[in-house]
């Protein structure tokens, strides 16, 4: 006997119209500096290291190596980041920012900041801290 499916109490559709509302918000405001929230996860792991490979930011942030290799084409042409030989490997490119690609992360940082708070206002603050705990562990498992 299979259980009953309710749109209302699922978890998958509940967290996608989260997840769909919150990429609303963040595209429209990152639309305004020029950017697509696509080149995002990128910029992000570059701001917590620099010098790493392409390899590397597709594992942190979980994105396919092919969308990372045309992430990164893209985020070159607008002069964000650059890629360097690896001393290591002369197949592969260790990718740095640009001094113009590290003074974005303080001008884009406050906007998730906003997004997520504006999301989670709904909720009690212990009740905010337990979504984010309840949802880290679940990503840490993936």
């Amino acid at each position: 006997m299979s259980e009953e499916f309710d749109r209302k109490s699922s978890f998958g559709w509940m967290v996608n119209v989260i997840a769909n509302q919150a990429s609303k918000m963040f595209e429209a405001e990152l639309k305004k500096q020029g950017l697509t929230i696509a080149l995002w996860p990128t910029l992000m792991c570059l701001w917590e290291e620099e010098g790493v490979t392409q390899s590397d930011i597709s594992k942190k942030s979980k994105v396919e190596n092919s969308t990372t290799t045309r992430t990164l084409d893209k985020l070159e042409k607008l002069e964000l980041v650059e890629r360097q030989p690896d001393p290591n490997s002369r197949r592969s490119f260790r990718i740095y920012l640009t001094d113009e690609g590290r003074a974005l992360k303080e001008r884009l940082l406050p906007i998730p900041v906003a997004v997520n708070k504006e999301l989670l206002s709904s909720l009690e603050p212990d009740e905010q801290k337990e979504m984010i705990r309840l949802l880290q562990k679940m990503v840490a498992a993936v």
